[in-house]
């Protein structure tokens, strides 16, 4: 179960920011409708502390796409139990460069803990998925990794 909602964490937020279904992002801001998600988020107030002008300096088109691919691959994988590795390494990324990008070190901000929130939580339930091989349960995980091109390739597992 925690394989299944944690993909579908990542599922969800594409399918959000693509078509703008209302709950974190407006039809009108909706990637289909132009909307940049990685920069709209890159440029929000949301983003403090020491690294700001890092992460506004990296906000463009490419990592509106780069964001977009990572969520719904991640998501995929993850919800069907393939490339749990990859995806959990690839998803940690993008989670602790969020976690940075809020900066929750700093008091007044939108984290309600400086250590541990939701991004961190994430990460940690992808690194578990992945290392118990979690896709053997109500999912592919086991298909996935009689592949040839898997079995060649131990890092796609």
């Amino acid at each position: 179960m925690l394989r299944l909602a944690t993909g579908f964490i990542f599922l969800w937020a594409f399918l959000d920011k693509t078509f703008g279904l209302g709950f974190s992002t407006p039809t009108e801001r909706a990637w289909i409708n132009g909307g940049t998600p990685s920069q709209g988020f890159l440029g929000s107030e949301a983003v403090t502390g020491p690294l700001q002008p890092f992460f506004a300096g990296i906000a463009s088109p490419v990592t509106d796409v780069l964001f977009m691919l990572g969520m719904l691959g991640i998501g995929l994988a993850v919800m069907l139990g393939i490339g749990l590795r990859i995806s959990a390494v690839a998803g940690t990324v993008i989670m602790v460069l969020m976690y940075l990008a809020e900066w929750p070190f700093a008091a007044n901000t939108a984290s309600t803990n400086p250590v541990v929130d939701y991004h961190i939580i994430y990460a940690l339930a992808l690194i578990v998925v992945a290392a118990t091989a979690a896709g053997d349960t109500w999912g592919f995980g086991r298909q996935w990794r009689t592949l040839p091109f898997v079995r060649t390739q131990s890092w796609l597992d």
